[in-house]
């Protein structure tokens, strides 16, 4: 039989596909088919969403405009880079509409500003800035897996003791593995005092894996999309995140029954085709063709189908 779940630890989901989901090849949601990602998520009890891009910040404000007139429980952040020449009239416009933001700088050193000092120097000046604006505003460093991890614990210590109120962490290219995550999130969990959130790219197939280790670590939060959409290969999709973390005792508070009904409607806004081989949403995940996996079917299962509303069924073709 499944075991009963004993909780250990409340995660936090924020779902990035309204976001993430639109550098992927093709997809181009329209306001409707936002609102209509926005609400399902809402219901499925996911807290919050990102839903503003670094480039993208007065266009897609004009969907959290809209998005506010549904009055959903759900809370909206979004990005902003310090670098923009006009990024404090994008904060003081996101300060408006948005529960939250978070300010970006790159920590590799191939990305502009270049010189360490300058990036710390223009970080916390802009975070100085945003803090008078809106008091929930957070730092995220993209290519974090790329830099030295003296330098990322240097600004993220500058950053909180400047008032950030959140730190995520980004595996841009994906090229890391759960060992590595384990181990960096370890390390700047002992040292910040902040919530630590950490967002995974799916180049090698390790985002899901890389997500569940950054939590095991101590990682507060972690960025998701649904059915992995996003730029390249993807994120760490949002259905194998949560019931990875709901099996192994973190209590994340998304409605296990609502994540078919979410990949099934992202499907279909998206023109994105779920593999029938995917896990935890896939068509195939609980169709057997041996007969002898149905006298013990919890030997052959990571799960009980009936967690996400499935069934099983024996094929034999």
């Amino acid at each position: 039989m499944f075991g009963k779940i004993n909780f250990i630890k409340k995660t936090t989901i924020k779902d990035s596909t309204l976001r993430e989901g639109m550098d992927v090849p093709d997809v181009n949601f329209s306001s409707e088919q936002k609102l209509k990602i926005a609400r399902l998520l809402d219901q499925a009890r996911v807290p919050e969403i990102e839903v503003v891009a670094p480039g993208k910040v007065f266009e897609d404000l004009e969907f959290v405009k809209r998005l506010k007139e549904d009055k959903l429980q759900i809370r909206t952040s979004g990005l902003v880079y310090v670098y923009n020449p006009q990024y404090q009239v994008e904060i003081k416009e996101a300060s408006r509409y948005l529960n939250r933001f978070d300010l970006l700088m790159p920590v590799s050193p191939k990305r502009r500003p270049y010189d360490k000092n300058v990036k710390i120097r223009n970080l916390l000046g802009a975070l100085s800035f945003s803090l008078n604006c809106q008091p929930e505003v957070g730092v995220g460093f993209p290519h974090s897996t790329q830099t030295e991890i003296e330098f990322l614990l240097e600004i993220s210590g500058e950053s909180v003791e400047s008032g950030a109120r959140r730190i995520t962490i980004y595996d841009t290219n994906g090229n890391s593995d759960p060992f590595e995550i384990y181990a960096l999130v370890k390390r700047l969990k002992d040292d910040l005092e902040v919530p630590l959130f950490f967002h995974g790219h799916n180049d090698l197939g390790l985002a899901a894996a890389n997500s569940l280790a950054a939590a095991f670590a101590g990682a507060d939060g972690l960025d998701v999309t649904v059915n992995g959409l996003g730029d390249r290969a993807g994120n760490a999709p949002l259905e194998q995140v949560v019931l990875s973390l709901h099996l192994k005792g973190f209590e994340t508070a998304v409605t296990l029954k609502d994540l078919r009904r979410l990949s099934e409607t992202v499907e279909e806004e998206s023109g994105v085709k779920i593999s029938k081989l995917a896990p935890v949403v896939g068509e195939h995940i609980f169709v057997h063709k041996s007969p002898g996996h149905l006298e013990c079917p919890e030997l052959f299962e990571a799960f009980d189908p009936e967690m996400i509303g499935f069934g099983r069924r024996r094929n034999a073709k």
